[in-house]
């Protein structure tokens, strides 16, 4: 496995001090974001396609720094009832496709989207709950009429393109936010779809990341490294569905950590060990959205836990027997 890191964490850099950064902590590869909510501090593909120049310039720069570019990120909503929103996000992830094309890279991570209740909405509906059954007319009409036809065409564009892999982020407020999601719309559209691995965005939820790894075999085409801890005295209050704002940080039922910081070292080495298990022994990007840390300090602490508990060498097999 090797060591990587969502590059919107030095959004506030330019790339070339980013990358000397990233490079100072031991970090060998970035998953810049190129469009969609994370924005294109760092790298915008439409200009990159578009000037030759700049393009070599920044095949140069990521060159020299010696770090490289695991996937392409582009985290946006497709599939959002705002007409222009979504051709907008849609836009931007085509980009990415091309742009990623351009550099040789066959996977890129995204979001499922979500779309609204009818053709009528004007935001995203995140259905939680079976019943009342106007739930599940809207859970039909968001998977049959709208994700489904839209991400089959979708992956025929960037298959044609040579992105073959979709890594969707499973997060919560997207259709795609669990296990059984990612198989469902996996089964709908084809082996393009797989999965960006988060754990944070599962065990708040009550999934255990092992075991959603182990049934995830041969769909996780990235991983993200990101913790969470649990408020057992909000939890207990109030459960885990929380909505109040991210800044609220001694009231909600749960928020981000840097890694290390939401759970223990064992916890991290029971992840990489279950992903080995199933074959994945590529990239594990850092993703720092701890509020109670700054910039530096969450990447220093997240990349020492890591370089513990992650599995850095080729494997040997049973050498003892």
């Amino acid at each position: 496995m090797k060591l990587g890191v969502v590059a919107n964490a030095l959004q506030n850099k330019p790339l070339a001090e980013a990358l000397i950064q990233f490079r100072r902590l031991g970090i060998e590869y970035i998953e810049p974001g190129c469009g969609g909510y994370a924005g294109k501090a760092h790298v915008n593909p439409q200009k990159l396609l578009q000037d030759d120049v700049a393009f070599a310039s920044f095949v140069e720069m990521v060159r020299k720094s010696g770090v490289g570019i695991s996937v392409l990120s582009c985290h946006g909503n497709p599939v959002h009832p705002n007409q222009q929103m979504a051709k907008a996000y849609d836009r931007d992830m085509r980009y990415t496709v091309l742009l990623a094309e351009k550099l040789g890279i066959d996977t890129i991570s995204c979001f499922s989207g979500c779309p609204g209740d009818s053709k009528e909405s004007k935001y995203p509906n995140w259905v939680t709950c079976a019943w009342p059954d106007d739930y599940l007319t809207i859970l039909a009409y968001q998977w049959n009429d709208v994700l489904i036809p839209y991400w089959k065409e979708f992956t025929e564009f960037a298959n044609s393109h040579g992105v073959t892999k979709i890594a969707l982020e499973m997060h919560p407020g997207f259709c795609v936010y669990n296990v059984y999601t990612a198989h469902r719309l996996r089964d709908a559209v084809g082996d393009a779809i797989g999965v960006t691995f988060d754990p944070s965005h599962l065990l708040w939820q009550g999934i255990d990341p092992v075991m959603a790894i182990r049934n995830l075999n041969g769909m996780i085409y990235n991983v993200h490294a990101k913790d969470v801890r649990i408020d057992p005295y909000n939890k207990a209050v109030n459960g885990v569905l929380d909505t109040r704002h991210y800044s609220e940080e001694l009231d909600r039922s749960w928020i981000f950590r840097t890694v290390g910081y939401g759970n223990d070292i064992k916890y991290w080495k029971d992840i990489f060990s279950a992903l080995r298990l199933i074959g994945f022994d590529g990239v594990i990007s850092i993703e720092h959205e701890d509020s109670l840390m700054n910039q530096m300090e969450g990447l220093e602490k997240a990349v020492r836990t890591l370089k513990e508990s992650m599995l850095s060498k080729e494997r040997t097999g049973m050498w003892w027997a």
